[in-house]
């Protein structure tokens, strides 16, 4: 079937900030796009053809969606899979899939799923609920620190805390989730990986990234990471034997800790186009958005090397703000050699939702970095 200026209709499940980039890519190739979300208000609407307002876990809501296109992708993992299910029987495209997305949306089931594939993790125990962790402490089964994870519906830091002492546990919800091994680490780094529907594969660079103390964000990703040529080797090794356990088309973000002594071991993975590689759209030949749009519409993939070194700096809301934004000092960094922002388009601000993010292209990417916390340190994302 035709793709561009045809008949073609890609759906996209999610309109949030992640839809709207990629869309800047199915606009650019004249692709017909249908989004639906929960929200009226949603990023992606001023950008697609045709805009769907509904919830993303009603089953009804997403098969109706599904049946309106041909081919079906996410923006976001947290959406009915069992819809997705139906529909690949019906001959809808969903990529990825509906057995990828299943395994991936439990963190429980995806930590498991790496230990089957004997890819390298942290350890960890799986609790039926929060209130039998106490009871795993007191038997010796568990030991302090570790991080908790709700096993679903987490996001941007949300759904996860460390647990240091037992005090700690208050306030988390009762559900099912799992307790993990603290990792003494080096780095965080990521590997966002391309697979296309004729199963071509290719590997961004590594990237590095700095988190946020509190909020478990992340705020600044720096493009290529500063580590040695053998340990981004290996990152990129263990990445690709992820992407081939879970055999998934369009993109795989895989994040993973470089432990003190240069192991490799996998935190999690992102069906989809990711925060980690929003410098891409600035650094690199190829974009994150536009890679995944070639890999689930089967194109050739494009070239992943990045052009420049790319820092991305997170704008989210700031703490004490809540209501409709203001971006403070947006103009002083936009006179900024190589600095470019991007604004989702999220009218109301509160404490650290992401409401954009910022890329740094410079040759020196040490140079970067120091622009970078400049940056941060200018703009600032309040409320009225």
């Amino acid at each position: 079937m035709d793709l561009f200026s045809s008949d073609f209709k890609l759906g996209i499940l999610g309109g949030g900030q992640l839809g709207k980039m990629l869309l800047y890519n199915t606009r650019k190739f004249d692709i017909y796009t249908c989004v639906l979300d929960p929200s009226n208000e949603a990023p992606s609407k001023i950008a697609c053809n045709e805009f769907f307002q509904g919830d993303l876990m009603d089953y009804d809501t997403v098969v109706a969606f599904g049946r309106r296109v041909n081919t079906l992708t996410i923006e976001i993992e947290n959406v009915n899979v069992n819809a997705l299910e139906i529909l690949e029987k019906e001959g809808v495209q969903v990529y990825p899939s509906s057995k990828t997305l299943r395994t991936i949306q439990n963190k429980a089931k995806q930590k498991l799923f790496y230990v089957d594939h004997n890819i390298p993790t942290a350890a960890f125990s799986r609790f039926a609920y929060t209130s039998e962790i106490k009871e795993a402490l007191n038997n010796g089964g568990l030991e302090l620190p570790f991080v908790w994870k709700s096993a679903q519906f987490g996001y941007d830091g949300n759904g996860v805390k460390v647990v240091r002492h037992v005090e700690d546990l208050k306030g988390l919800p009762n559900v099912e989730c799992i307790a993990e091994r603290m990792i003494p680490f080096k780095n965080e780094l990521a590997v966002i990986v391309a697979r296309n529907v004729n199963g071509e594969v290719k590997t961004f660079p590594v990237v590095e990234m700095e988190f946020h103390p509190e909020a478990n964000q992340v705020e600044y990703v720096i493009c290529p990471a500063r580590i040695d040529a053998a340990v981004a080797k290996k990152a990129q090794a263990v990445a690709l034997q992820v992407s081939e356990a879970f055999n998934h088309v369009g993109l795989l973000a895989v994040e993973m800790f470089q432990t003190q002594d240069d192991n490799i071991l996998v935190n999690e993975v992102a069906p989809r186009p990711h925060n980690s590689g929003h410098q891409t759209i600035e650094a690199s030949y190829t974009s994150q958005f536009e890679q995944h749009l070639r890999a689930i519409l089967n194109l050739p993939l494009g070239q992943t090397a990045s052009k420049v070194g790319g820092i991305m700096v997170n704008l989210v809301g700031a703490e004490g703000h809540t209501g409709q934004v203001v971006y403070e000092n947006i103009n002083a960094i936009m006179k900024m050699d190589g600095v470019t922002p991007h604004i989702y388009g999220k009218k109301e601000t509160r404490p650290f939702r992401k409401m954009g993010h910022v890329t740094i292209v410079n040759e020196d990417i040490n140079a970067a970095r120091q622009i970078a916390e400049h940056v941060k340190n200018t703009i600032k994302v309040i409320s009225k």
